[in-house]
């Protein structure tokens, strides 16, 4: 079986192979010649993972599956939420963004939060979604060199080290991603 992985994120096409069962092949946009940046004009995740999906499957034709994540701060309405990628600009800064996060929480004493992701997909002509979350905390320093994105500030519920100390075994593991790609993949 051959999949589309709606995706630009080398990051997250790397975690998805490595969840992958043989058997099943994960294509990504570039090996379908895709190159355009598919706009994210949806304000959920479930929105945007379909926005995705739904872009490949009309102008492909390929059996496909996004995903969109963000990370849900409680003590900021489920902020950044959808806009997770771009908190704080549109040039995506993991940095900025981790900086962003910071100083709206600077005088929050509860930082639970949780990361979500909404799978989307086409397979076979039937449209479903998944979906994966992981409570946390977020802490005020940066811990950890693996992952991307919020990880080196996020430590998940049962944990004492952030998704970025985990290393990708265990994040493979207990990750957002992971559990809604499970879901995608006993679905299919």
């Amino acid at each position: 079986m051959k999949l589309v992985f709606a995706t630009h994120n080398l990051n997250k096409l790397k975690e998805i192979k490595e969840l992958v069962p043989s058997g099943i092949e994960i294509l990504s946009l570039t090996d379908i010649n895709c190159t355009e940046d598919i706009e994210e004009t949806g304000v959920t995740l479930e929105e945007n993972a379909k926005i995705k999906v739904d872009y490949i499957k009309d102008n492909y034709g390929y059996d496909c599956f996004s995903d969109d994540s963000g990370l849900e701060i409680d003590a900021l309405d489920g902020a950044p939420g959808v806009y997770s990628a771009r908190y704080a600009g549109a040039e995506k800064s993991n940095e900025k963004n981790i900086e962003k996060v910071w100083a709206k929480l600077a005088d929050k004493k509860d930082t639970s939060a949780q990361f979500r992701t909404i799978i989307a997909a086409h397979i076979d002509g039937e449209t479903f979604q998944c979906e994966g979350k992981v409570r946390g905390t977020i802490i005020s320093e940066k811990r950890g060199e693996g992952g991307f994105g919020y990880d080196p500030i996020f430590i998940p519920e049962g944990y004492s080290e952030t998704f970025a100390e985990l290393g990708k075994e265990i994040k493979n593991e207990i990750s957002h991603r992971a559990k809604a790609f499970r879901f995608f993949i006993s679905s299919l």
